[in-house]
């Protein structure tokens, strides 16, 4: 899994919104838009190989007034499937927005 192949996937409007990110979309006020912004401007900053169903990665882009967001997605059955996504919280991550911060 790419970024190139899901910035392929979004053009193509290949995507399969899961009722859970449409459900935190509306929660945290981010738009479709958004997320596929993000995904258009991003980079892929973790991959989780054993994810289930399919595989998934996190990517950090920007959403349409550049504030930085996270966007977890996968790859599946020819679609990309958008789990979740959300504004990086400081408490979480470095300032980089890429590295976890280690909770002891």
């Amino acid at each position: 899994m790419g970024i190139t192949d899901i910035r392929q996937m979004c053009l193509n409007k290949q995507l399969r919104w899961t009722q859970h990110i449409l459900i935190r979309l509306l929660q945290r006020n981010i738009t479709t838009a958004d997320v596929i912004q993000a995904i258009s401007s991003g980079e892929i900053i973790e991959e989780y190989q054993d994810d289930y169903p399919n595989p998934s990665c996190l990517i950090l882009g920007l959403s349409m007034n550049e504030q930085p967001l996270h966007i977890v997605c996968g790859i599946g059955d020819n679609e990309l499937w958008l789990i979740t996504a959300y504004y990086p919280s400081p408490d979480e991550w470095l300032e980089d927005l890429k590295t976890r911060r280690i909770t002891k």
